[in-house]
């Protein structure tokens, strides 16, 4: 069976740096798997890559047995904003907006009428335990239920693959245990993808299986039998 999404021999610089320069990865749906590596590793330039953000040197990225780099601008960004949801590590919600405004954004910019994107974005809230939230703006709130707002804002589109860069980094680690179990949860229970990029072993651990980053090249680690 091809996988839901696969990248092989991705290269990537950014003028003299070479980013990535032998990366592979593949994820099924469903499936949630760790990057993990040290700092400047390559992990988040590969998640980039993955999701269309960036586009590679070299190499070829799959999604669904399409290459990415064949879509138009415009197919690229509706794929963004339909069948991938991100989480990041600092949430990144647009503080002029209400909770309630920024998990319906994704719903709002594919044309739907503000009350019926609201209505799916209440639910997806509930589901992740925010509900209280949609009135606040992102000021008026943790660090920790921002980030349960970003994963409904994730979640709100019912996306194929999740790419969460470091959902923990900016939380302490018991904030950080709840959002790893609300958000593998809430994925599996709608079979996405999850790509999570960490250089943390307690993160990596809500993971089916790892891949390492390091100098820009990919390895999963040997497991003993």
């Amino acid at each position: 069976m091809t996988a839901l999404l696969t990248a092989s021999a991705l290269r990537k610089s950014f003028g003299p740096t070479e980013a990535l320069v032998s990366a592979s990865f593949a994820i099924d749906a469903g499936e949630v798997v760790a990057v993990m590596g040290p700092s400047g590793s390559g992990k988040s330039t590969l998640l980039h890559c993955l999701a269309g953000i960036v586009r590679p040197d070299e190499g070829q990225v799959r999604y669904q047995g399409r290459d990415i780099a064949e879509l138009s601008d415009s197919e690229r960004t509706a794929l963004r904003r339909d069948e991938f949801g991100f989480v990041f590590q600092f949430g990144q919600l647009v503080p002029e907006l209400s909770c309630l405004e920024n998990v319906a954004l994704p719903l709002r910019l594919a044309g739907l009428r503000r009350r019926q994107a609201e209505a799916t974005a209440r639910e997806v809230m509930a589901r992740v335990d925010v509900a209280e939230l949609a009135p606040k703006r992102p000021g008026e709130v943790s660090g920790g239920q921002g980030q349960r707002v970003a994963i409904a804002r994730a979640l709100v589109t019912r996306p194929k693959v999740i790419f969460a860069d470091e959902p923990t980094g900016a939380l302490d680690s018991l904030n950080g245990e709840r959002i790893m179990q609300l958000l593998v949860g809430a994925a599996k229970e709608s079979d996405a993808a999850v790509v999570l990029v960490t250089h943390e072993a307690r993160v990596a651990a809500y993971s089916d299986r790892e891949v390492v980053v390091r100098d820009g090249r990919t390895r999963e680690p040997v497991v003993a039998a």
